[in-house]
């Protein structure tokens, strides 16, 4: 396969990707072994490699004890947790736990009940539509460093220039992702530092309360 090739397959792929919609989320709540294999059956092309698991039961009571995801209703799952699951998935990749910790928590206590405006299922849904508007962008700016790193070397060996090429793409990408997370981890750090500061408050008013109910 020449580089071209490879290029022309990769874009094809990122560009057949889509996220599973909040519609095609069963209506009825689901027991574990039903949520694995529904994530399975919608995100298991996005796997590199065919014995890479999307989603364990190991992997869903772990998120609940880190606290990434409420617990079931009895035993079962329902949108809420679907649609959380995915957005864990998606994020597992490049964060650590602490941080999806920390990007999660207040989708949790503020909109994860579906009376909440905007509602889980909205919030999400409108997270993901913006990322159906950049997938051109994406694909565009890809084609873009790989059509310069083609004037990058050149060597009187083919196989030299064409590893050569491939290796100044990824190096050009990589270095694209690693700014982009550090603006990511920086956002994360503000979103942290804001959460402790509001823990602090709401400690110290339900202090003096206490307090108050001891003077009385």
């Amino acid at each position: 396969m020449t580089n071209d090739e490879l290029f022309s397959q990769l874009l094809d792929k990122i560009s057949s990707f889509d996220y599973i919609h909040a519609d095609q989320i069963p209506n009825i709540d689901l027991y574990m072994d039903q949520v694995t294999t529904f994530m399975d059956t919608h995100l298991g092309a996005t796997r590199r490699y065919d014995e890479d698991k999307v989603l364990t039961k190991t992997m869903i009571n772990n998120y609940a004890k880190n606290n990434l995801l409420p617990s079931p209703v009895r035993k079962k799952y329902t949108e809420n947790h679907i649609l959380q699951l995915i957005l864990i998935y998606y994020m597992k990749s490049f964060l650590s736990i602490s941080d999806i910790e920390t990007m999660l928590k207040p989708l949790t206590q503020h909109f994860w009940d579906e009376n909440s405006s905007p509602n889980f299922a909205e919030v999400y849904s409108k997270i993901f539509s913006y990322a159906d508007n950049g997938i051109k962008p994406l694909a565009d700016d890809l084609r873009h460093k790989f059509e310069a790193s083609k004037e990058t070397f050149s060597c009187d060996d083919d196989e030299q220039d064409s590893y050569l090429q491939l290796f100044t793409f990824l190096c050009m990408t990589i270095y694209d992702i690693y700014m982009k997370k550090q603006v990511v981890t920086g956002v994360i750090d503000e979103l942290k530092r804001r959460q402790d500061a509001s823990d602090e408050r709401a400690k110290a008013a339900e202090k003096e309360k206490r307090e108050e109910r001891k003077r009385k």
